[in-house]
């Protein structure tokens, strides 16, 4: 593995990450969202990673079994919450059913908070990665002078 291959694991991560971020993001301004062009309440969304092989390429190809070992990541689908919405007892708004109730999204605002931290950290932590792997090839290339 060269220090390419861990700068490119890493870059998918922060990829993947962003994305997670950008699903949090839109929850959390969707929370109190009772229309969309669906129909009903806003429904919470979140990534799905996978973990999947470097790119095949010529030089991987000659590693064997160590370049098969290197996985990224990557969001392999983005899925809606299927847990019911919430719903609130307010008769004067427009949304409220004949008891007087609101469909209100199935958002959780603290865990919403967490899993935004959780990203921002992970975030941080690929960003420290490809930082390391660059001062390491930077050192590499001391070396040779």
């Amino acid at each position: 593995m060269d220090f390419f291959s861990s700068m490119n694991v890493s870059a998918s991560a922060l990829s993947a990450e962003r994305t997670r971020m950008n699903l949090i993001s839109g929850n959390l301004a969707n929370a109190n969202t009772t229309r969309t062009p669906e129909g009903g309440p806003y429904k919470r969304k979140d990534a799905v990673f996978s973990a999947v092989p470097l790119d095949k390429t010529f030089d991987r190809t000659l590693d064997g079994a160590a370049g098969q070992q290197v996985r990224q990541v990557q969001v392999s689908q983005i899925v809606e919450d299927q847990n019911p919405p919430r719903t609130m007892y307010d008769p004067s708004h427009p949304d409220a059913n004949p008891q007087g109730y609101v469909a209100m999204p199935n958002v959780n605002v603290i865990e919403e908070m967490a899993d935004m931290l959780t990203a921002s950290r992970a975030y941080e932590a690929n960003v420290t990665a490809v930082q390391a792997a660059k001062s390491m090839a930077l050192k590499t290339l001391e070396i040779s002078k």
